[in-house]
């Protein structure tokens, strides 16, 4: 089967609601690089291993890891199909209910569209390292119109873009693993640091399993933006060889990454080292990777690290507006936003889209710097299940879709990609990502006092969910499609 063209332009025009397929191999690898690699790895995983020790917090990156592959997988199939920037949302409609495609494509556009403050309010305090009496809002500002106009000058640009600032921090990761595996072996530092922290107190794991499930449950949010690849699908200059490449090889760079860092990290300092708990973006110095650098003899740790988590904010940023951007023009395109947001400017770049989400950014910024930032956390709240329910969402979309691919007579030899284990891998994936969702309150449950008033900030974004999801199937009378009436091209909406 050809690869779906419709509703893009390959061409040198653009015409009005047409993308244009611009993004390179290189590009997709590293969007899904940089959407999975941020301050999760530079600043929380030393809480982490602080709380479950180096075997624990392994442990638990590990079976996270493994979920997330499956999502990846799965997500590779249909995307090399069906490479369109509603993705996810899109193929909901398609196979399972179109308001399950709307509920998951608004609550991905509300959850990217609330990050981006997040990540300005980040990349403020990150430079008051070097300016610490300017003014936030004036770094916040000038951070804003560098995502803004990544974005709308092309797709192109934004991968350009996303290329340079995830790859500082690969190059970091890198340097620090093989700096790391220098210390524990003797070459760089006297004496070894060797392999007895690992064992410290008689055994890698601290806390017992409930310790290791509360670190799966921080994982989970590590791991979230691999999912950009499939909406970057839509603009891929060549989805059938470059998204299976991406899919292939980045989960398993980013697998790598997370478990060799966290062992560096456990080998050299011991777990009960006081400066792991205390890791927080306003206090780089005690970054794990800090640390490391330090006890290496690398005297500017402390501002090379804050360099490179600058870079990790702005790459966030970026993926965010582009992600929540591309996800309301297909909305839009599908009649599930105002048709005005399928305009695109002569570069390909849905520009209107682009202006409403950089507004709600702005607004969402500005809500944080007043009344305490009150309504700010209730938006971030209300978006903090949505990257576990997009999963959840691409793993029942998955298995409809191999099960209508083959019930409509089709053969599985004419995919482009086919995800292994199937359908142990979109079940396993369902079943845990279940678990990640529901077991993110388990604190406020165990160890004193129900905290109600966190468990309700904890779990808000499911009822905002189904509310989303039931009201569309309301208004609209929608069903769960049948197997046979399933459609897998793009304009067959």
């Amino acid at each position: 089967m050809a690869d779906v063209q419709v509703g893009f332009n390959t061409a040198g025009t653009v015409a009005d609601g047409k993308l244009q397929r611009s993004l390179k191999s290189r590009h997709l690898s590293i969007i899904a690089i940089g959407g999975a690699i941020g301050t999760g790895l530079f600043v929380a995983s030393g809480a982490s291993i602080h709380s479950a020790g180096p075997g624990g917090a392994l442990l638990a990156y590990l079976a996270i890891g493994l979920m997330v592959y499956f999502v990846m997988t799965s997500l590779g199939e249909m995307a090399t199909l069906m490479p369109i920037s509603g993705s996810f949302a899109t193929y909901a409609a398609k196979f399972v209910d179109p308001a399950l495609g709307f509920s998951i494509g608004w609550n991905y556009w509300f959850s990217w569209a609330v990050t981006i403050p997040a990540e300005l309010s980040a990349g403020a305090l990150v430079m008051k390292y070097w300016f610490p009496n300017s003014p936030s809002i004036l770094w916040s500002a000038i951070f804003l119109a560098i995502l803004f106009v990544l974005n709308i000058l092309s797709a192109r640009s934004y991968g350009e873009g996303e290329y340079w600032f995830a790859g500082i921090k690969v190059v970091t990761i890198i340097v620090f693993i093989l700096v790391g595996i220098g210390m524990i072996f003797g070459i760089l530092t006297q004496p070894a640091v060797g392999l007895h922290n690992f064992t410290l107190g008689g055994s890698p794991f601290h806390g017992g399993f409930m310790a290791v499930f509360g670190v799966a449950m921080i994982a989970g949010f590590s791991f979230q933006g691999t999912e950009i690849v499939g909406i970057a699908a839509g603009e891929s200059d060549n989805p059938s060889r470059n998204v299976p490449r991406a899919i292939n090889t980045v989960f398993w760079r980013i697998l790598i990454f997370y478990v060799l860092s966290i062992l560096v990290i456990g080998l050299i300092i011991p777990y009960t080292d006081p400066n792991l708990l205390k890791s927080d973006v306003t206090d780089i110095a005690v970054s794990p990777f800090t640390l490391v650098f330090k006890r290496a003899g690398l005297a500017f740790a402390a501002g090379l690290m804050n360099a490179v988590i600058l870079t990790s904010v702005l790459s966030c940023g970026n993926s965010s507006m582009y992600a929540s951007t591309r996800m309301l023009w297909a909305l839009a395109k599908e009649g599930k936003a105002p048709k005005l947001f399928t305009r695109v400017n002569s570069r390909g770049v849905p520009s209107y889209a682009l202006f409403v989400t950089t507004v709600f950014g702005f607004l969402a910024f500005l809500s944080s710097l007043y009344g305490n930032g009150v309504v700010y956390m209730w938006l971030l709240n209300c978006s903090g299940m949505t990257g576990f329910i997009t999963w959840l969402g691409i793993a029942i979309c998955h298995y409809r879709f191999r099960k209508a691919y083959v019930a409509q007579g089709r053969s599985l030899d004419d995919l482009k990609y086919r995800a292994k284990w199937y359908p142990f891998g979109p079940i396993f994936a369902f079943v845990l990502c279940t678990i990640v969702i529901l077991g993110q309150g388990y604190g406020d449950f165990t160890g004193g006092p129900i905290q109600w008033g966190n468990v309700v900030a904890t779990y808000i974004g499911i009822p905002v969910f189904l509310i989303l999801w039931l009201l569309y199937k309301w208004i609209r009378k929608t069903r769960v499609i049948p197997l046979n009436d399933c459609v897998f091209h793009a304009d067959e909406v």
